[in-house]
């Protein structure tokens, strides 16, 4: 049985790429139990890999079924009947095509909370336009904001979009749903869009931007973006990198105690004329030790330092193995459920399903009774 804060929540997910998959991830993390309509046979979507390798669909079991088949839609009603909610990630108008639309849903289970992910949104004029994360970022202001000063906007991978504004809002959005409708005993389409989510992750720039603090149309001159000396990334002599962030005026001026700067540096923290050289400086500073060498420099200490790993360093760090940060699942190391929760923890997580596979057992878990599977099994559905 299910553990954690969604257990019993019941989720019907439509195979796709990116924030699907990823708010299916993040339902299923939390104990939802969750059932991954894939295709019958791969359809190429995305980066192509092995099942075993696609992360993002752990904890789900899968059934196959051909959508566009004779009884496909019929096949896929029967399922929503008994979900609490529905994650689809096609372009809008896709699924009313198919006959699979809300009203189509709501009709046989006027409580379903129907998830709709797409980059653009369900309305506008861009709203069947293909895209991706850099797409929706662009338009959304985000990307321009992200680079040095002089360069081009740089990508912050396809986290911004995809994942942050896409998938997380998109699991939010069911969980707001879900705990309205057990109130209204209604459901509703929660239309989750990556253009959308992109600019909500970027909501304290408005208020910086307002009060004159951000200087919007230029990047890598703020104090966020790379334009602050004391808050960059600096080389170290192993060619490796170290990370510091010291905003706040203590933390400041410890991180000139550390480096064995004069503490007077610390009255013209925010002068902007003062931080070509000051960069200057903290890079000669940090060239002349490793990165291992400043982790003991700033061991214990609160000037906001941290080496910058790669992924699979960051899985070996003190902290994160401390934390249990980091899992593996079927022999895939890979970032453990979070948040925590101290009374109903999530459970380690099942690894990616092949399609098809456990599909049978959770239709059981679903109420189908044996006859009921027949039926399903005979309108296209695969499960084993």
């Amino acid at each position: 049985m299910s553990t954690g804060p969604l257990a019993g929540l019941r989720v019907l997910e439509f195979e796709a790429i990116g924030p699907g998959p990823f708010a299916g991830m993040m339902l299923a993390d939390m104990g939802a139990d969750v059932i991954l309509v894939d295709r019958p046979v791969d359809a190429g979507l995305g980066l192509k890999r092995e099942r075993r390798f696609d992360v993002m669909l752990r904890g789900r079991h899968s059934l196959t079924l051909d959508l566009k088949s004779e009884h496909g839609t019929e096949a896929a009603l029967r399922l929503a009947e008994r979900a609490d909610a529905l994650i689809e990630g096609f372009r809008p108008g896709v699924m009313e095509r198919l006959g699979l639309g809300p009203e189509a849903m709501h009709a046989r289970n006027p409580r379903l909370v129907y998830g709709r992910m797409t980059g653009w949104g369900q309305s506008g004029p861009l709203a069947e336009r293909a895209g991706h994360d850099i797409n929706y970022i662009a338009l959304a202001g985000v990307l321009h904001a992200i680079g040095r000063a002089g360069g081009a906007p740089v990508p912050p991978l396809n986290l911004v979009g995809d994942f942050g504004g896409g998938g997380m809002l998109l699991a939010f959005g069911i969980a707001c749903g879900v705990i309205e409708a057990r109130a209204s005993g209604r459901g509703q389409v929660v239309d989750a869009a990556m253009v959308d989510g992109a600019a909500l992750l970027a909501t304290m720039f408005s208020g910086l931007t307002a009060a004159g603090q951000w200087r919007d149309g230029e990047r890598g001159v703020n104090v966020l973006d790379s334009g602050a000396p004391w808050y960059d990334t600096y080389a170290t002599r192993d060619g490796q990198h170290v990370a510091i962030g010291a905003i706040e005026a203590k933390f400041y001026a410890e991180l000139l105690e550390r480096l064995g700067l004069d503490a007077a540096l610390a009255k013209t923290q925010h002068d902007r004329s003062t931080w070509p050289a000051l960069r200057a400086r903290f890079a000669e500073c940090f060239a002349l030790q490793t990165r291992a060498d400043w982790e003991v420099v700033f061991a214990r200490s609160d000037a906001c330092f941290a080496p910058v790993l790669t992924f699979a360093e960051s899985r070996r760090h003190p902290h994160i193995a401390a934390r249990a940060g980091a899992i593996e699942v079927g022999g895939i190391a890979q970032p453990a459920p979070a948040p925590r929760f101290d009374r109903t923890p999530s459970a380690a997580p099942l690894p990616p399903p092949e399609r098809g596979s456990g599909g049978q057992a959770a239709l059981q878990g679903w109420g189908f009774d044996a006859a009921a599977i027949d039926a399903l099994r005979a309108l296209g559905v695969g499960c084993t």
